[in-house]
């Protein structure tokens, strides 16, 4: 059975960081290793959230992990809650990546053109300096400006203003670099990407619910992880992901009794495995 590394906080209330990418990616028939870096009460939009520093923990777990032996498909991270924390993941990169084993980072840290709670201006820098690690980087538009140095851009920005900053996102990250969140030319909501090596652009989308959530970014790289090391090729696998949140936030959107942080994710599991069932 393949082996993914996670590295992210826990959040016991908001379907978020790593109480979505167990499941999603255990969904994949993978085994989900996890290095938690904090554990918070509620996700960061809740105002009062209790916040428990789990850095002293990461080192520790590294050295075992070192000792026995343990090898990973795939090494994906999220939230990290310091620069400490930051340079923590990058002597777990440099341990544990193999030739074979794919590096995702998801710079969690932005939305709306704001950096979460806790995070200074020096973080965005740090965190770019993480993403040249990475095979695959998977940011938001607010994270893509900040990590360059630019003003947020909004939502709804031009598809050539998201080209731009692509390119200059090219600079951190030599493999796939993917802005999700997006409008696209159709005004279909999805993500667009730059491979690098071929120096060419993608995207896809789907029409837009007018639901807006926390966790949806978390869903997408979660999925997009699974799918990835399950074989499943990465184009394909974007668009699964894709697929998989515009079905979350639709179920969420039609639900009567919806909750105004998260989205319905695990209503829909058995739709993603019968996703997976038709590619693999």
């Amino acid at each position: 059975m393949k082996r993914i590394m996670t590295i992210q906080d826990i959040s016991c209330i908001g379907k978020c960081s790593l109480t979505v990418a167990l499941p999603i990616i255990s969904s994949f028939g993978i085994e989900t290793a996890i290095v938690p870096t904090a554990i918070l009460s509620t996700h960061t939009q809740f105002s009062g959230f209790t916040f428990r520093d789990l850095t002293d923990d990461m080192e520790p777990i590294r050295e075992h992990w070192k000792k026995e032996g343990f090898e990973f498909s795939a090494i994906y991270t999220g939230y990290l809650g310091s620069e400490r924390q930051i340079a923590i993941v990058r002597e777990y990169i440099k341990d544990f990546k193999s030739g074979d084993t794919m590096v995702i980072v998801d710079p969690v840290m932005a939305d709306n053109g704001k950096l979460y709670a806790g995070f200074d201006d020096s973080f965005p820098k740090k965190m770019a300096g993480l993403c040249k690690e990475a095979d695959v980087i998977l940011p938001n538009l607010s994270e893509a400006a900040l990590m360059l140095g630019v003003p947020y851009p909004g939502e709804d920005a031009a598809p050539e203003v998201t080209k731009k900053l692509l390119k200059g996102l090219a600079e951190f990250c030599g493999g796939l670099v993917v802005i999700t969140g997006v409008t696209l030319a159709d005004k279909a909501f999805g993500y667009m990407g730059l491979d690098v090596a071929k120096n060419e652009f993608f995207e896809y989308g789907n029409p837009k619910v007018p639901f807006k959530s926390h966790g949806t970014g978390d869903i997408f790289a979660s999925t997009f992880t699974g799918a990835a090391a399950r074989g499943i090729p990465t184009c394909d696998a974007l668009r699964l992901a894709a697929d998989y949140v515009t079905a979350c936030i639709k179920n969420t959107y039609e639900d009567p009794n919806r909750v105004n942080y998260a989205v319905n994710f695990e209503a829909e599991l058995p739709g993603l495995h019968k996703m997976i069932s038709e590619r693999i």
